[in-house]
């Protein structure tokens, strides 16, 4: 995209919509999809359907298909029906598997029409797998040779054609299952008479088409090979799935654990009408409003202590705020741990161990920092000796609860990501102020 993006959007927004955007469209043609697609999430809905229209038709797949899933139906909705049989030219099977949530039934129909007797094969071969699984993402544009091949055969065959993100040939075996593999780069040079199978690598990763699509993608990103295969029960060879891909799926799953963390979707659209945005927050919202009810409760039993030393009140947001910061690190890091499949039950002693640790570090260096603050504040040592107290106790409960409740709540089935900073949060709150107020309750009445 030639002109930055800012620029872009504050020329299209500042026109109103009343200019033709099809000079803004033909400087888009150069770009690529991804840079389009962002620049149309970024528009209001009135100056993005404006532009979606400007754009030439054999680029609007390509663009949606890098869209969200939320903008993405705008654009669908506001296209006219007539208009689809031109948009949907050169679609393919990797394309229509990404649009398939949006598109309603009657243009799912009209799509896989539009697709040729190999790609319709390759769709239906991929919607076996469910979405969360490898095998419904795979590429079928794969180098593959039998494996009686020679050198000569395959300089031919990289002559003809070498797909993008490809350093291997896959050797297969007459009932085409995946044998081994053999570098691009020690092809160019052999002996032309010299069978493939000489020159195969020592160990490649293979992947199994039912595996997760996250811990596979990041098979592929840590294996050194520019794509892996990928294969059924019976070990025969689907596709492959290649660096940028894995990359992409990688991208996904953390956007998705980032906005979890706020209970968000992560294919929600800026320009979502308001009554759709609101509904989406409105449960983690009440969910929250539930969590600090019951904080207050907490609080509540200790009345008659913050009514005779308003002092504690005062204080009361720092402790529950250093138990919260304490253990939304813990939790951060555990969520990222289990994400990476670096968590087990084997590690997880040793884990809570050193999280105990350095929440018992840092607990006693601020403890002591904000009781010597508090001690000068009210000029009162009791006051100070019971927010040190309070303070180590709730970083030390921030930090056992930021190990355990991201494993229970994955155990449960239930998206840590998602659920565990409020629980954590309530935990923290709950702990913070019944150790202050009740060490409150002790020593200063």
């Amino acid at each position: 995209m030639a002109e930055p993006l800012p620029n872009l959007i504050e020329e299209i927004v500042a026109d109103n919509g009343n200019d033709d955007l099809q000079s803004v469209a033909e400087s888009l043609l150069p770009a690529e999809h991804v840079e389009i697609a962002t620049l149309l999430e970024s528009l209001p809905v009135e100056e993005r359907l404006s532009l979606w229209e400007a754009l030439p038709d054999d680029r609007k797949i390509d663009v949606l298909v890098e869209m969200r899933s939320d903008p993405r139906e705008v654009l669908i909705s506001a296209t006219e029906d007539d208009q689809w049989s031109k948009i949907l030219t050169g679609i393919d099977a990797e394309d229509l598997l990404e649009l398939m949530d949006s598109l309603p039934a009657k243009l799912m129909e009209l799509a896989f029409q539009a697709l040729d007797d190999q790609q319709q094969g390759y769709f239906r071969d991929a919607t076996q797998f469910p979405d969360e699984q490898i095998g419904h993402w795979i590429s079928h544009d794969v180098l593959a040779m039998p494996l009686n091949a020679k050198v000569r055969d395959g300089l031919r065959r990289i002559r003809r054609n070498v797909p993008q993100h490809c350093d291997t040939i896959f050797l297969i075996n007459r009932s085409g299952q995946f044998s081994a593999a053999v570098k691009l780069t020690k092809v160019f040079g052999a002996p032309e008479h010299l069978p493939l199978v000489e020159l195969t690598e020592e160990f490649i990763p293979v992947i199994k088409g039912s595996d997760d699509s996250t811990t596979a993608s990041l098979q592929v990103q840590r294996s050194g090979f520019a794509a892996l295969p990928v294969v059924d029960d019976t070990n025969k060879l689907l596709g492959r799935v290649d660096i940028l891909s894995a990359s992409e799926l990688v991208n996904e799953n953390y956007e998705r654990q980032v906005m979890a963390t706020a209970g968000m979707d992560e294919d929600e659209d800026l320009f979502a009408p308001v009554a759709k945005s609101a509904r989406s927050r409105a449960l983690w919202l009440g969910i929250n409003l539930l969590t600090a009810f019951l904080a207050s409760w907490f609080i509540g039993l200790f009345e008659a202590t913050l009514q005779q030393v308003v002092a504690l009140a005062v204080l009361m947001p720092v402790v529950a705020s250093m138990g919260g910061i304490a253990g939304s690190q813990t939790l951060t890091l555990i969520v990222r741990g289990l994400a990476l499949g670096q968590v087990t039950g084997a590690n997880l002693k040793a884990l809570m161990t050193k999280e105990l640790k350095v929440g018992g570090v840092n607990g006693v260096i601020w403890a002591l920092v904000i009781g010597i603050v508090a001690f000068f504040w009210f000029s009162d040592p009791l006051l100070g000796l019971v927010i040190c107290l309070a303070i180590f106790m709730n970083i030390l409960a921030a930090a056992l609860a930021g190990v355990l409740l991201p494993v229970v709540l994955d155990k449960l089935k239930i998206d840590p990501a998602l659920s565990g900073s409020v629980i954590l949060t309530t935990v923290t709150d709950i702990v913070g102020f019944v150790a202050f107020l009740g060490l409150g309750s002790l020593f200063l009445l």
